[in-house]
């Protein structure tokens, strides 16, 4: 379908007494190919990672089935309507961001602020996976995968000794893909190797975003639907495989008692706030391009579903590997407790075996007590149930855990190729919405649009978010990362979408809001989204933001994991002040922009005032 990109002035519908109207703007403004386009690139932006490594884990955590529980109800009265919110404003206002919200209040202009320094903290760091992901990609092609055994040691008589104690892929990620520092205060030098694999991040990205939303409409018709296409392949692979049973029994098999954990319900609240991406003010951009026409009340229903229907289906294809993975690992385990045994005590080749191994170590226990408590503390006690409680998340997940399972498929580079291109898929289509956030209210300054081609702004973005980025591909540059995957964005978007709600009910006014929407799709509002936006989404965010900072609070002092590579593991470490203070500017960069902004209003406002007052 050749994409016709449409350039028209405002329609000039229904100006109201104020002349606020957002359809009045003067200036052309690109729109959507057609609505499709629209959908499938909110589709793009909301299914990411979080889809694939956040919700399986949370599953895990939280009691399985049970788990869907609070989640769908979240999705109800949190979701739905906080995403139909930020749709309608963007279509409503037809500007980015900070214009958008400008435009309901002058005062509230640092909501827009805060939304573009969010997208760009996370912009930052973001990328570097999709960095990860080409360096596993371009891996998957060697034979065999070079995570699948460990390597020799300097001497060539044996295996490396930190590989050894960990396992081959988390020698991989840890040695080979980060060369990972002991602590955060060993920065070290950046790895050339994942810095150009950023590099090769930033550019592709830059080529999806450098005609706006003409090429940005035609690449999210494969970043949106392609990862589907791997996860259906993914799924029927997945459910082939030995033990796949195993892992969805866990998976669907609900433990109730979780309903009456709070946290269940607080995580289901957030995973579901920042899957879809809330608050970023990509979800703004994005409807800015609509026609004023468009049912953006249809189509947010319609992601929320997709978003939600996709972490579901992500899991069940996640717990199908993950019951082989466990599988594998348990039947490994009892093989070399049944070699120990048998070469210990002289017993016939085939007699032990998975079904009568307790009642022989019973046996031998009982008739060779010395011999066996010498042997005892050599056997390993193996349990599939404990397999399957290993809970991991994030980059453990992508890098560590899948890439365990890949390695023991029957062709495993063919696997690993589509794994790690859909993870590319899935990272290349949120980066959109993110870039999207920053370069929207960019260009629609007349400041900045009037000296720079949007071409060019686009590269100035990218670039400068390239080279900030090479500090996360230093040896300490996964303990940055996770700091700012842990601190940039939680507070500060809580924050922005609670002001974000109150502005639209309270301050715009729920009515006159109304009354826009009719006016431009010709719906009228029913009592659920009013409902959902003058109460229970306030107050449901509001006691997420309490409940992180009293976390953040009682916690005490921060802590991290780092890698020893004496032990092979992670261990807990406190982080140093200078950390404390990134993670304290982190959190008050993004945050402290909307008094400052309102208050900078309100002084620049009376100063006009004095300055424009007769004198006596």
């Amino acid at each position: 379908m050749r994409l016709a990109i449409k350039r028209r002035a405002s329609s000039g519908q229904r100006p109201g007494p104020d002349g606020e109207r957002a359809w009045d703007m003067e200036k052309a403004r690109p729109q959507w190919g057609n609505p499709l386009q629209f959908v499938f690139a909110c589709i793009s932006y909301a299914v990411g990672l979080g889809n694939v490594w956040r919700f399986p884990y949370l599953c895990q955590m939280y009691g399985g089935g049970s788990f869907l529980v609070p989640y769908v109800i979240m999705l109800i009265v949190e979701g739905m309507p906080l995403l139909y919110l930020e749709l309608a404003v963007g279509q409503r206002m037809r500007q980015g961001s900070i214009g958008a919200w400008r435009t309901i209040s002058p005062y509230l202009s640092g909501v827009g602020v805060a939304s573009v320094v969010v997208s760009f903290f996370l912009s930052m760091y973001y990328n570097v996976i999709n960095a990860w992901g080409f360096w596993y990609l371009f891996h998957s092609f060697q034979d065999p995968l070079p995570w699948s055994v460990c390597p020799l040691n300097g001497n060539r008589t044996g295996y490396d000794e930190e590989c050894e104690k960990a396992s081959s892929t988390q020698y991989f990620w840890y040695r080979k893909t980060l060369n990972i520092s002991p602590s955060i205060q060993e920065n070290g030098g950046v790895q050339w190797e994942p810095a150009l694999c950023l590099t090769l991040a930033w550019l592709v990205v830059y080529l999806c975003i450098l005609r706006g939303t003409e090429s940005t409409g035609k690449v999210v018709y494969f970043t949106a639907s392609m990862p589907y296409c791997v996860l259906i392949i993914y799924l029927v692979r997945g459910l082939t495989l030995h033990g796949a049973t195993n892992g969805l029994m866990y998976m669907f098999t609900p433990k109730m008692e979780q309903l009456a954990n709070p946290k269940a319900w607080i995580n289901a609240a957030t995973q579901i706030f920042f899957s879809l991406g809330l608050g970023f003010g990509s979800l703004i951009a994005f409807a800015s391009y609509n026609e004023p026409s468009n049912n953006c009340q249809k189509h947010a229903i319609i992601v929320s579903i997709i978003n939600s229907s996709t972490s579901i289906f992500a899991s069940i294809v996640t717990f199908s590997i993950y019951g082989f993975k466990a599988t594998f690992n348990y039947e490994n385990c009892l093989n070399k407790v049944i070699l120990l045994l048998t070469n210990s005590f002289d017993l016939e080749d085939g007699f032990l075996t998975a079904n009568n191994l307790e009642e022989v170590k019973d046996y031998l226990a009982s008739t060779y007590p010395s011999k066996y408590s010498d042997v005892f503390p050599h056997i390993r006690n193996c349990s599939l149930e404990s397999e399957l409680n290993t809970a991991v998340q994030g980059t453990g997940l992508a890098f560590i855990v899948y890439t365990e399972a890949i390695k023991n498929m029957e062709v495993s580079q063919l696997w690993s190729v589509l794994y790690f291109f859909m993870l590319l898929m899935l990272g290349m289509g949120s980066m959109l919405g993110n870039t999207a956030a920053i370069l929207t209210p960019l260009t629609d300054s007349k400041v900045i649009s009037s000296y720079l081609p949007k071409e060019a702004i686009s590269g100035l973005v990218c670039l400068i978010n390239c080279a900030i980025g090479m500090v996360f591909t230093m040896e300490a540059g996964n303990y940055w990362f996770d700091i700012f995957n842990d601190y940039a964005a939680t507070l500060s978007l809580l924050l922005i979408v609670l002001v974000e709600t109150i502005a639209v009910c309270y301050v715009y006014g729920l009515k006159r809001f109304e009354s826009d929407l009719q006016a431009m799709t010709g719906r009228s509002l029913n009592w659920y989204w009013k409902a959902m936006w003058a109460f229970v989404s306030p107050v449901l965010i509001i006691s997420l933001f309490v409940f992180y900072l009293s976390d953040y609070i009682l916690t005490g002092t921060l802590q991290y994991q780092a890698w020893d590579a004496t032990q092979g593991q992670l261990v807990t470490k406190d982080y140093p002040p200078h950390a404390l203070a990134v993670i304290g500017l982190l959190v008050a960069s993004s945050t402290m922009c909307i008094p400052l902004v309102a208050l900078g209003t309100f002084i620049r406002n009376r100063l006009k005032r004095g300055g424009s007052s007769p004198v006596a």
